[in-house]
């Protein structure tokens, strides 16, 4: 156990407790959920933690070695703590854990059992069963370059390095017209060519839905509107009036990175790469075996 302190060793020594469980849980967006299965609030290091909530957790599962350290909470959902629809949105997807083992008579006596991040989430009914994953669970993750010739890197990373801010490259506007939270319509959009933002992002940037973005599928013009489709329905309510910036987006070619994004020195793929027939390919008295298809 990490950070075992003097307090509470002397406290477990005798064999008579009173120990409890606390849970911290970190979304990325910075909102924070603490939880106990005492039957009374908990409070140290400056967080409360609730005990009207029903969450419990299994024995926690950890190894010397490499292998995930890992465990599961249990909870019922309520609307002022962990609620469906934020679940289904993916608000708590990779949110950071910690749990402590408390003294609840003496909350300064606790130990760090478990630190690590949520896993897989599922929701039945009324409950939520959410997997714990250890810090050690990168580390199983393959790790390496690929060598292929489209562009490995997403747009705007740090391999990219394309200035996702510069002008003629993001619009802010609010919607006009949704369907299903996936369908978006617009009867004035100037400025940008026909399937600039396809394979781009759209961000929701107010509203229930602010935070969860889609990736474009389509961007096209129908019956005189601008109409923006996504491969998927935005997980949350968007409706009209809300403000959303949309980005261009990226088919990985070195066409698209030299002429529609003037970035070809961080071109991260390998265009010159010949194909797999080049290998088996033999040899020809016409034409070159470059690789390419042949008709």
């Amino acid at each position: 156990m990490a950070g075992l302190n003097t307090g509470f060793a002397n406290h477990i020594a005798p064999g008579v407790t009173t120990l409890c469980h606390c849970w911290q849980v970190t979304r990325a967006d910075g909102a924070v959920f603490a939880f106990t299965d005492h039957d009374m609030p908990l409070a140290f290091a400056g967080v409360a933690f609730r005990a009207d909530t029903g969450l419990s957790a299994r024995a926690l599962a950890q190894t010397s070695g490499l292998s995930v350290d890992n465990t599961e909470a249990l909870g019922a959902l309520s609307d002022d703590a962990i609620r469906e629809d934020e679940i289904e949105q993916g608000r708590f997807d990779g949110a950071e854990v910690q749990a402590w083992l408390v003294n609840w008579a003496e909350p300064a006596q606790r130990v760090l059992q478990f630190r690590g991040s949520i896993g897989e989430l599922h929701r039945t009914g009324g409950s939520f069963r959410a997997e714990l994953r250890g810090l050690t669970e990168p580390l199983n993750r393959p790790l390496g370059r690929v060598f292929q010739k489209p562009c490995s890197a997403v747009l705007g990373d740090g391999d990219c390095r394309f200035d996702l801010t510069t002008p003629g490259y993001a619009e802010e506007r609010a919607v006009e017209t949704v369907a299903e939270a996936q369908c978006f319509r617009w009867a004035a959009f100037p400025g940008y060519d026909e399937g600039w933002f396809a394979r781009g992002r759209l961000d929701v940037l107010d509203g229930p839905a602010a935070g969860l973005w889609g990736i474009v599928k389509r961007d096209y013009h129908e019956d005189g509107q601008r109409v923006i489709e996504l491969w998927e329905p935005i997980r949350g309510a968007v409706a009209e009036g809300t403000r959303v910036r949309l980005t261009a987006g990226c088919d990985k070619r070195m066409e698209t990175c030299r002429l529609k994004f003037n970035n070809l020195l961080n071109y991260q793929g390998f265009p010159d790469l010949p194909g797999e027939d080049w290998m088996m390919a033999v040899p020809r008295s016409d034409g070159a075996n470059a690789g390419g298809s042949r008709r």
